[in-house]
């Protein structure tokens, strides 16, 4: 632990403690960032940072006292002896106040696959209905030889995707219109939507018609929440995006750039206590509001938010150039249906801070809604009073209570392959059952 302690140091003493004036200078270009004369992201209205007090924000009055959540749960993907692989994803939806009846609805979609020919798995044609017609499952196989590799990624995207998708399709009507509604995630399928443009011989799902489908879908919820102006978002938890340093870096401007990641970018740009730390480096005294910073800089009494950002274009270099689903619509297919202008369907975010968590999150919606001034800002007032209230979406968290499928299960669900053994790995037994 002593020369650990000494490498350290060597690491640490080679940073300096500029991060926060070099994300200002970043977030300045960010009012439009060009690159290769395209839009790669634009602030809605103007460029700016907000602060808000919990304690106050938790006591004004709910924007959308009635609010749904939809997430799904996943075995993740399992692999056989046989050289099977299959995901099952359960969807399910959640309400506040607490409906037991949108509760009970549930969708299952299992995907499966096997590179050999002779291998006969039976997709369904269509839904088949259990609990009295409150759930819905179906099995989606993909080709033999549509895959020669990230199987267990595509699985996956079929099982979480269809499940999520058609599960919100089937709930839409029952949710009432003056509701706000949280998807678990970004609001589009945006790995999939990366190999359904990618020109790879390995994995060769651009044709598939349950791939088409899952496109249709994200489109087809879009077009209910904007033909009703009815507030949709994608909370992202963790989000791992690059598009903007590495759009930053390409640019190529006069300062060195630390970040890789997005969401370290952000933390770095909304954290008070880095900016009072700077301050006091610099010998300069932090007035914020009378107190030298340190009301603001408490963990536990604000959450800072950005404005919100359109962007248009660019997902995973320039392989997908939009960021709908229509960017991924095959040219080879028939056009995917929508209702309203393209750019309406456009990726939208905001990103939060919150300290005493000390987590970024990034909130995405379609640019059909936030274009609207007013809706835009009951949006944010939304997510801003329920994290200030909660700490986190609680009609979140109580879908992925619902969604979720446990350790045991997942162990269950093997017990019914009775011909094949799990393909097991060194770290499985080492690890034992600890989820």
């Amino acid at each position: 632990m002593h020369k650990i302690s000494e490498l350290a140091k060597k690491i640490d003493r080679s940073f300096e403690s500029e991060e926060v004036k070099t994300a200002m200078d970043i977030y300045s270009l960010l009012e439009e960032l060009r690159l290769d004369g395209k839009i790669i992201l634009k602030a809605i209205d103007r460029l700016f940072r907000g602060i808000v007090r919990t304690e106050l924000m938790a006591q004004t009055e709910d924007p959308y006292p009635l609010t749904y959540a939809c997430d799904s749960g996943s075995t993740n993907p399992r692999t056989y002896d046989s050289g099977l692989f299959v995901d099952f994803c359960h969807c399910g939806m959640a309400a506040t106040p607490t409906n037991l009846d949108i509760q009970r609805f549930r969708t299952i979609v299992c995907a499966a696959y096997s590179s050999s020919q002779r291998v006969s798995m039976q997709a369904t044609s269509g839904w088949e209905t259990f609990d009295e017609g409150f759930g819905r499952a179906k099995l989606v196989t993909i080709p033999p030889d549509e895959l020669k590799r990230k199987a267990p990624d595509m699985v996956h995207s079929f099982a979480m995707y269809l499940a999520e998708s058609e599960h919100i399709l089937f709930m839409k009507d029952r949710l009432k219109l003056e509701s706000f509604f949280i998807m678990d995630g970004p609001i589009y399928p945006k790995q999939l939507m990366y190999w359904m443009v990618l020109d790879d011989e390995e994995v060769r799902v651009r044709h598939n018609n349950d791939a088409q489908k899952i496109l249709q879908n994200y489109i087809d919820i879009m077009d209910h929440f904007l033909k009703n102006q009815q507030p949709v978002v994608g909370f992202v938890k963790n989000p791992i995006d690059v598009q903007i340093m590495d759009s930053v870096r390409k640019k190529g401007k006069a300062f060195d750039l630390p970040w890789m990641l997005d969401s370290q970018f952000f933390k770095n740009l909304l954290s008070l206590e880095k900016v009072d730390n700077l301050a006091e480096r610099n010998g300069n005294n932090s007035k914020n509001n009378g107190n030298n910073g340190k009301q603001n800089g408490s963990r536990n009494t604000y959450i800072t938010y950005t404005n919100w950002f359109l962007q248009p274009n660019r997902f995973y270099e320039r392989l997908l150039n939009g960021t709908s689903p229509l960017a991924a619509a095959d040219p080879l297919q028939k056009e995917l249906r929508h209702s309203f202008p393209s750019e309406d369907y456009a990726l939208c975010f905001f990103m939060l801070y919150v300290p005493y968590k000390d987590v970024v999150f990034k909130v995405e919606a379609p640019y059909g809604l936030v274009k609207d001034d007013l809706l835009r800002a009951q949006i944010t007032k939304k997510v801003l009073f329920d994290l200030s209230l909660y700490g986190f979406p609680l009609t979140l968290t109580k879908a992925d209570y619902l969604a979720k499928i446990r350790k045991m299960e997942r162990q269950e669900i093997d017990k019914f392959f009775e011909n094949m053994k799990p393909d097991t790995t060194y770290n499985d037994t080492r690890w034992g059952t600890f989820e």
